[in-house]
């Protein structure tokens, strides 16, 4: 999808997405301590409302500028205004180096393989030592399901991630059943 169809699917409804992000979400990241986070293609804002609410000092980026002002207004009406920096950009071509990050996201973002693993190369570059990058998307195998990319050449398993995060130290990578939902999973740190 271009920006404007990205831009006429936030519009068409007040809340796209959830409010809250997932428990597990929640249950991966609750323990870590603050730090910098970039949280690539953050949609309305709801995983970057949720860091900075506990200290986080995030850098959210998306496609469509809709939805980073609909986050905009949510930290706002949280009364954390300017505790993010929102950046405009189409992931395929944005470059995250100049940031040190003490957790990288790129959760639900389903790209080409190589723009995905250009993308998690450059990114996981920016990591600190000892910071994470957390990929969550929809499997391979969800194939025939409802949600998710229809096309299944930008799906990936934890086994492509894992390629893309090459040198990391990984920590995690399976495929979880969710509901209806098979997600592929890939938690990595940097040493």
């Amino acid at each position: 999808m271009d920006r404007q169809q990205w831009n006429e699917r936030y519009a068409a409804k007040p809340l796209l997405w959830a409010v809250d992000p997932s428990p597990f979400l929640r249950g991966e990241l609750g323990d870590r301590p603050a730090g910098r986070a970039l949280d690539l293609g953050a949609g309305e804002g709801r995983t970057t409302l949720w860091l900075a609410e506990r200290g986080w000092k995030v850098t959210a980026v998306d496609f469509s500028d809709v939805a980073i002002d609909r986050g905009r207004q949510r930290l706002e009406a949280a009364g954390l205004p300017g505790a993010v920096e929102w950046i405009c950009a189409d992931l395929v071509e944005f470059d995250p180096t100049g940031g040190s990050y003490d957790l990288i996201l790129l959760l639900f973002i389903h790209l080409p393989a190589p723009d995905r693993r250009r993308l998690l190369r450059l990114a996981a570059a920016t990591l600190a030592p000892g910071g994470m990058v957390l990929v969550v998307g929809y499997d391979t195998t969800h194939v025939g399901q409802e949600g998710g990319p229809q096309d299944p050449s930008v799906r990936f398993g934890p086994e492509d991630i894992v390629t893309d995060l090459e040198g990391m130290r990984i920590e995690r990578a399976e495929r979880l059943a969710v509901g209806d939902a098979i997600d592929a999973v890939v938690r990595a740190v940097r040493d």
